[in-house]
């Protein structure tokens, strides 16, 4: 059977690798091997420039230039090339040495320091700063700006929508009135924050050999400032260094990633189910796409699948997210090895979270407010209003507020408007107040929330 989307098993690289394209340039196997060259690269031009290490003398502008045009002009078919080694010795980051000795075969300069591909290296030292290389990119150019534009539909909501007012729910029952506007300026504030963090996370990473002591590259060359040497190395590579590692750097930083990450597919979780039963209650609607099909049996259905896929993605994102944040930072003793298998699946956790991003801003995208059904909800629930009415009593001192309330709103044949009004006007207080009281009604009552919608 071909491989291709159809005979694909992950539906990430199947059904969906058209939405993945973004995140595969930069989390995939090829990628990372790519990274791995580069790291192997940059730690030989180190080398070559560090005066104390006599035996590599530093390269000459065109080696430079040639040594950086083996990472810029990396291609698949060096990819395979690197595999096809792997495949022979069982090792994928010794496969990226022998790849470099080949592949720099005809420049002398390197050939004569070849030995020092690699030198004084453990493969975690490659690993970590690949890894964390690929997840800044993932990060900050692929995940952060897709959501963003997430909060930027959510804000245009929010300023559109103030106004909107409508019957809120807690505990799923008739609650003091919010605005539509209110309610997405909620979680637009809510996702601000959480972007914060994802985006504030600082990526580690360290370069200190086999046990974290740098026993090898002190043993070779006493003189030289590893320290110093790795750090600069780390650094230049936009990363914040390590000084404190087993053989693995301990992988806090991603866990860090991980559960910001997972923060806000929680969030979004949120927002997929709050809108599903606002669409349910019919205070959005969905705008009709031409030809689209919702039920297969019932012709007059729109499902709202956009936030369904959203709602389903995530959580296959949290799960896989959280088991990393949970078991990346725990190694027996300097080192074991289950941390690489699960390092190869941050593209699937981080694949399914841009798909649930994708859905939801597709959903938002389709959203139309209904506000003649949000009054008439409203409208029916004129009993909301017992909450301004006891309030305003219990400021002029009325005793049983609250009591006198309950009573007049737990009748069997429920609350109307006059009958709130022919109990406001039974009240001892001023008539300002009373005047103020019957001016309200269930879409007026609502506080702040237009002022804080359009203020997001």
């Amino acid at each position: 059977m071909a491989y291709g989307p159809l005979t694909a098993l992950s539906p990430l690289d199947g059904r969906y690798h058209n939405k993945l394209a973004a995140l595969r340039d930069g989390l995939s196997e090829l990628a990372l091997i790519r990274l791995r060259v580069r790291i192997e690269i940059e730690w030989l031009k180190a080398l070559a420039a560090e005066p104390n290490i006599a035996e590599v003398p530093p390269f000459t502008p065109p080696t430079l230039v040639q040594l950086d045009q083996v990472v810029a002009n990396f291609s698949e078919a060096d990819g395979e090339a690197v595999k096809a080694i792997e495949a022979k010795i069982n090792h994928d980051v010794k496969a990226i040495e022998y790849f470099l000795r080949d592949k720099l075969a005809g420049n002398k300069e390197v050939m004569k320091v070849a030995e020092f591909i690699h030198f004084a290296c453990t493969s975690e030292d490659i690993n970590n700063l690949a890894h964390a290389l690929m997840l800044n990119r993932a990060r900050d150019e692929v995940l952060v700006p897709a959501l963003e534009k997430i909060i930027e539909k959510l804000a245009a909501l929010a300023h559109d929508l103030a106004d909107a007012a409508m019957l809120a729910h807690t505990h799923g029952q008739p609650a003091s009135p919010t605005t539509l506007g209110k309610e997405m300026a909620n979680v637009a504030y809510r996702l601000n924050r959480a972007r914060e963090r994802v985006a504030g996370v600082k990526l580690t990473g360290k370069m200190n050999g086999a046990v974290g002591n740098y026993n090898a590259h002190v043993t070779a060359y006493p003189g030289v400032d590893w320290e110093k040497l790795a750090r600069a190395l780390v650094e230049k590579l936009g990363l914040e260094f390590n000084p404190y590692t087993i053989q693995i750097e301990p992988h806090d930083a991603l866990a860090e990633l991980f559960d910001a990450c997972a923060r806000v597919n929680t969030i979004l979780i949120d927002l997929d189910r709050d809108i599903w039963g606002y669409l349910s209650l019919g205070y959005f609607r969905q705008k009709l796409r031409p030809g689209e099909i919702g039920s297969s049996t019932m012709p007059h259905k729109v499902n709202p699948i956009d936030f369904e896929n959203s709602e389903g993605n995530l959580g296959l994102a949290n799960a896989l997210l959280r088991h990393m944040s949970e078991k990346l930072p725990v190694s027996r003793w300097q080192r074991d090895l289950t941390d690489s298998t699960v390092l190869r699946n941050v593209g699937v956790a981080l694949g399914h979270t841009l798909l649930g991003y994708d859905s939801c801003l597709r959903g938002l995208e389709q959203l139309e407010a209904d506000r003649v059904r949000m009054s008439e909800e409203l409208e029916k629930n004129w009993e909301v209003l017992a909450e301004p009415i006891q309030t305003v009593m219990r400021r002029y001192g009325l005793a049983g507020a609250y009591e006198k309330l309950l009573e007049l709103t737990r009748r069997k044949d429920g609350v109307t408007r006059e009958a709130l009004h022919a109990f406001i006007k039974g009240l001892g207080i001023p008539e300002a107040e009373k005047k103020r009281l019957l001016a309200l009604t269930p879409a007026s009552y609502i506080g702040k929330a237009a002022e804080l919608a359009k203020r997001i």
